[in-house]
């Protein structure tokens, strides 16, 4: 599979946003390239990193947190104003939901748990979430991102759970199924999967994820997190509604989808929504499918047993 980040700045590309420019040597994918510009300031994917930091940082410090993640402060400006609105912020709302559900889920799982995230590369769930003994936290994000972020938590004392296994998988790997698996990933074992702050460029980029989580997780595996609203933007006709062409997209791909309200996931934690527009639509969503990692054992379990009765016929002759 071609590498999921892959950007344009032809206009013919409808979906993109903005022109992104992100490592020191071009990148191709279906022939699209990006290249990095030197200065962090105006790379757009650590700015946008860095943002939902600094709203991880006010949350934590406001008088009744949502959540407390007691490292986001080593990505911010020192000088970073605090937040004392009432309101809670959509991002802050949605990166609660995804918390609780991550943890309820792999709580439930027997044996090895395998948690994969899509990023911005300054996720700090492995660090701050209370994992279970034997999971192992696969992240996948900008590999420029994560490497800055890396560096900037090992200098404030971050560290993995004991029992745990934390491996960064790179955005720009040209076949990010294969990557996992060399990694360590078992498309043969329960997995939940977690995308906040991931950059999608196109709507092709998200399909492309939908079939890496489609070929890896097992039937009953969960998919949450946060999508850019205007993937739903750039397909919707009036016939169409933005929940009728999610269910269809992550349907596809095997997925049974549902859109989280953030009204109701502030209602149910006993928050106010803050007011104003936002970018992204949350969701949940269960594999219907079997992984390919299952339909590849079964299928060599289905030969075994043929071949074995073709002995034992042969044998009666």
């Amino acid at each position: 599979m071609d590498s999921l980040l892959g950007f344009a700045r032809s206009p013919a590309t409808a979906v993109l946003r903005r022109p992104l420019t992100y490592t020191s040597t071009p990148i191709r994918n279906g022939g699209l390239s990006f290249r990095a510009k030197p200065n962090d300031e105006i790379d757009p994917l650590l700015h946008d990193a860095i943002h939902s930091a600094s709203l991880r940082f006010r949350e934590t410090h406001r008088p009744e947190p949502l959540f407390v993640d007691p490292y986001a402060g080593c990505f911010v400006h020192p000088n970073a104003q605090m937040d004392m609105k009432q309101c809670s912020h959509h991002y802050c709302l949605a990166t609660k939901y995804i918390d609780d559900k991550l943890l309820r889920t792999v709580n439930h799982i027997d044996e090895l748990k395998q948690v994969v995230l899509l990023t911005d590369g300054m996720d700090t769930r492995p660090y701050r979430l209370n994992w279970p003994t034997s999971t192992i936290i696969f992240d996948i994000s900008p590999d420029r991102v994560f490497n800055g972020a890396a560096e900037k938590l090992k200098g404030v004392g971050a560290k993995i759970p004991r029992s745990c296994l934390f491996l960064h998988v790179p955005l720009e790997s040209s076949d990010l199924q294969q990557t996992l698996r060399a990694k360590g990933f078992n498309g043969n074992r329960p997995s939940i999967w977690a995308m906040q702050g991931l950059p999608v460029m196109t709507l092709a980029n998200f399909e492309d994820i939908l079939l890496t989580v489609s070929g890896l997780s097992m039937n009953g595996c969960g998919f949450l997190g946060e999508l850019p609203a205007w993937l739903a933007e750039t397909e919707i006709v009036t016939k169409t509604s933005a929940r009728e062409w999610m269910e269809k997209l992550f349907m596809n791909n095997g997925f049974r989808v549902d859109m989280i309200r953030y009204e109701e996931v502030a209602k149910s934690l006993g928050k106010e929504l803050a007011a104003g527009p936002y970018k992204n639509i949350l969701f949940s969503s269960e594999q219907l499918r079997f992984s390919d990692d299952q339909m590849e054992t079964w299928r060599r379990e289905f030969q075994r047993v043929e071949e074995q009765g073709d002995e034992e016929g042969f044998e009666e002759l």
